[in-house]
């Protein structure tokens, strides 16, 4: 990417950063996939920062979770499973390994599939949606499974992971405009509304940007989800709004802007390193950054959202609240910008 990018001044971006973490540790979450993604954010502010404090918050509200008893597992509860793979990695203690190995086991052996082996998404112990696919399965599942393979070694985990990326892209992605649908009904083979969601394709932009990190090149998989992400990320950039943010149905400009969607394409654009793609980064940060409030609340986060009937209920649903997949995903997009400038500063010494 160009140097352009470099131009981001680091002490407001830490500062920035800090806030949001602050703020998002002071949600009262519970085990569930908001707390899933808001915690990956702290993760990635860590990976950056090294900030002991965030590390510490995470492993003390893991550890007063795991002693009271945890909610029976569905796809979305596994998002916990990303803390708990950097827990293991930064404390070493084999209980936050044998819990994310559990919730891999669960997908394995336990969770709903439909078709060829497509994972269900689920939301709670009952069979919620039943043969649907729905992209939040790429990082609530996939991108777990893919970590936990790699970190084990365990083949099985990796082929499965890598499997439902494909068979997801196969799923959801529009053949005409690279863009991914919210979901898809294996019943009517179709995609319910056919409404292309602003977080459904950001979950699908980053999963895809972040997995190439884990796969080899020379797997046949790389090259799909790199052509995947390729045509993917040039579609979204054309429908960047004058603000640099995405809407929230992102083919349609009279529905609002909305900043998770916005935080994970952006950061999926710097993962992705393209250098035409700066000035879209450049525009994407400083649009986030104007919904950042002084004591770190991301703002204009739509609420949780199952597959809408139509595009104008997807522009009714809530922005009011703080959510921990704003955060989450904002906090994933302004750490991967601080280690991209620290890459690029690494090389040139």
């Amino acid at each position: 990417m160009a140097d352009t990018i470099l131009t981001i001044d680091r002490d407001e971006l830490l500062t920035v950063i800090h806030k949001v973490v602050h703020r998002t540790m002071n949600i009262d979450f519970t085990w569930e996939w908001p707390c899933g993604v808001a915690f990956y954010g702290i993760t990635k502010a860590w990976d950056v920062t090294g900030n002991e404090e965030y590390i510490e918050f995470l492993k003390n509200w893991v550890d007063e979770y795991m002693e009271i008893g945890l909610p029976k597992f569905t796809v979305n509860t596994v998002s916990m499973g990303h803390t708990l793979i950097n827990l293991y990695q930064t404390r070493g203690e084999q209980k936050y390994l044998d819990l994310a190995t559990a919730k891999a086991e669960y997908l394995q052996n336990t969770a709903l599939r439909f078709g060829d082996r497509v994972l269900q998404h689920t939301v709670s112990a009952g069979n919620d949606f039943p043969g649907q696919a729905w992209a939040d399965t790429l990082f609530m599942a996939a991108y777990f499974l893919l970590r936990l393979g790699r970190l084990l070694n365990n083949e099985t985990y990796i082929e499965d992971a890598l499997h439902q990326y494909l068979a997801h892209e196969e799923l959801l992605q529009d053949v005409k405009t690279n863009l991914f649908y919210h979901g898809y009904d294996n019943s009517t083979k179709g995609h319910m509304s056919g409404v292309f969601w602003g977080r459904a394709n950001a979950w699908a932009a980053l999963t895809m940007a972040e997995a190439k990190n884990y796969i080899n090149y020379l797997y046949p998989e790389f090259m799909a989800i790199d052509g995947t992400l390729r045509d993917h990320l040039a579609a979204l950039v054309r429908l960047q709004s004058p603000n640099g943010l995405w809407h929230t149905v992102l083919d349609d400009a009279n529905t609002y802007e909305e900043i998770s969607a916005s935080a994970g394409i952006a950061a999926a654009l710097v993962l992705n390193r393209h250098p035409l793609h700066a000035k879209t980064v450049m525009a994407a940060y400083r649009g986030i950054l104007d919904n950042i409030g002084e004591d770190g609340s991301v703002r204009n986060v739509s609420a949780g959202t199952a597959v809408m009937e139509t595009v104008q209920n997807y522009n009714r649903v809530p922005r009011k609240r703080v959510q921990g997949w704003g955060q989450g995903l904002t906090l994933a997009f302004l750490s991967a910008l601080v280690k991209y400038q620290q890459e690029a500063e690494s090389k040139s010494k």
